[in-house]
């Protein structure tokens, strides 16, 4: 996955990743701010996936 992608398009794609885990708050995915490793990390500690889980989920997602 291209790392830019994401953080280029950030400001859009946050309300989609926000459907897709509904757990993230606002403040999370202003943390995040596109960085792919740190939505992982969210996710993984949010819904306690382990991080090739989570790393799968987000590939999936964005391609």
């Amino acid at each position: 996955m291209n790392n830019d992608r994401i953080e280029g398009n950030w400001k859009e794609m946050k309300g989609k990743v926000q459907q897709q885990w509904g757990k993230l708050t606002d403040d999370d995915l202003d943390v995040i701010d596109g960085r792919r490793e740190e939505l992982v990390g969210k996710i993984q500690q949010t819904y306690g996936k382990s991080r090739e889980e989570a790393e799968k989920e987000v590939d999936n997602h964005f391609n």
